[in-house]
């Protein structure tokens, strides 16, 4: 926004204070000796800070550019005798009208200009599961506990006013594990992960995101709920269209966990979404297609404690998931919502679809202490469509219900409880599991 002259005299006074006198003569026959900013006008002159015009008047009242002020703070640069507090002031006037002065010639370090665009947000998470699954001879449950410790970094650096880029630093240690292995042998402890790195750029109407970043799918992570690496651009206003390709680590997913597939090659992946979301709106909805290929999906079949041996492709290999989903939602009144969601793989025989419904009760809010939330829900997850879905109570392969709740005892804390009931899609097992967490944001 544009500022008049005079009224940057406060910022200028700051920058072109070498002197604590005002005492220099006037040049300007615009500028009266009774005018407030006199002695300002006055000294900046003489220090060679302002320029007038040819016809020795200031026009004070006129309009200045981002340019005209970038030549007063490059003088105010080259002044030696000024200030610490000064000088500080001077920097950040340099950072913030640095692309002008590159254009005048000045050089503005890269730390300086800088120093004030990168901000850094992270969380302490410690997280319980215990799992307990009714064995293939129904004769009793196998029970499965972990403890996982995670501390994440999350800097973000600002380009321009158009441009970000972003990152995600992991490290996580599971606290079960002494031996750093788990049950089949695999490195299971102490590991730090760059999850994601990306740049975004945000326009009116219209982002992109170039590198590795956040797939979160749209249906409240049914089928997604990772990260790929590519493009992705999204662009409308209510209704707003994503397109994205690249390709995605299968190898931790739940397919690969629930197979004998092997995902140790990244999947391409291409997908289109269709969302439709405003604020002042009490109705979402939406709708997505996801094509995946990857060798990995070639006769596949399970290998987990809920579905054996239950095929990706009867009689034939297929390299291919071709998924499909929709998703409703509805705002009562602020607190309540009640939302569901459904996806099928056309290319699965078994397995091949997912769904879920719930209801939502408020929310705990990190900024607000003794701010609650609570949820139900029911879930069906099948392995080969919910490849990456979300989890944490639920168990990919099972169908049943879901609780939840989760609460802000203090600032920046949250606690959240999950506990889920259920059976096996195929084998009708009984499954249960006790999931916990506590989150310390910064």
């Amino acid at each position: 926004m544009k500022k008049t002259l005079v009224s940057a005299l406060t910022t200028a006074i700051v920058v072109g204070a070498a002197s604590t006198t005002f005492a220099a003569a006037n040049p300007f026959s615009d500028v009266p000796a009774d005018h407030w900013a006199y002695d300002a006008v006055s000294q900046l002159a003489a220090d060679g800070v302002i320029d007038g015009y040819g016809d020795s008047t200031f026009r004070g009242d006129k309009n200045i550019t981002r340019y005209e002020m970038a030549q007063m703070v490059a003088k105010a640069m080259a002044k030696t005798d000024v200030s610490a507090k000064d000088k500080a002031l001077i920097d950040k006037l340099a950072a913030e009208f640095s692309d002008e002065l590159n254009k005048l010639g000045v050089r503005v370090s890269n730390l300086e200009r800088n120093a004030d665009k990168v901000k850094w947000n992270g969380k302490m998470e410690y997280t319980y599961k215990s799992n307990r699954i009714e064995n293939e001879a129904k004769s009793g449950k196998d029970k499965t506990n972990s403890d996982e410790l995670l501390f994440r970094l999350e800097p973000s650096a600002e380009v321009n006013d158009h441009w970000h880029v972003n990152a995600r630093l992991d490290a996580e240690t599971y606290m079960d594990s002494d031996s750093g292995v788990d049950g089949n042998g695999n490195p299971d402890n102490d590991n730090v992960k760059l999850k994601r790195i990306y740049a975004q750029g945000d326009y009116k109407n219209f982002s992109t995101q170039l590198g590795k970043f956040e797939l979160y799918t749209p249906e409240q992570g049914l089928v997604f709920d990772d990260e790929m690496s590519g493009a992705k651009v999204t662009f409308g206003k209510d209704l707003k269209a994503s397109l994205y390709a690249g390709r995605i680590d299968l190898s931790d997913s739940a397919v690969a966990k629930n197979t004998n597939g092997n995902f140790s090659d990244k999947a391409n992946i291409q997908g289109i979404t269709l969302q439709y979301a405003v604020p002042t709106s009490k109705l979402s909805g939406g709708a997505a297609y996801y094509h995946l290929n990857s060798d990995g999906f070639k006769n596949i079949t399970g290998n987990d404690h809920i579905n054996q041996g239950v095929a990706y492709k009867n009689g034939g290999t297929s390299d291919d998931a071709n998924i499909w989903s929709v998703n409703l939602g509805y705002n009562f009144d602020g607190t309540s919502r009640i939302s569901g969601a459904y996806a099928q793989n056309t290319e699965a025989d078994n397995l091949d679809h997912s769904w879920q419904a719930f209801y939502n009760y408020k929310g705990a809010q990190a900024e607000n202490k003794n701010t609650w939330g609570a949820y139900a829900g029911y879930r069906y997850l099948g392995t080969y469509t919910s490849l990456f879905g979300t989890q944490d109570a639920q168990i990919i392969g099972a169908k049943g219900w879901e609780v939840g709740a989760d609460y802000t005892p203090f600032k920046n804390v949250v606690a959240s409880a999950k506990y889920f009931n259920g059976k096996g899609i195929e084998s009708d097992r009984d499954a249960q599991t006790l999931w916990g967490r506590v989150d310390f944001l910064f």
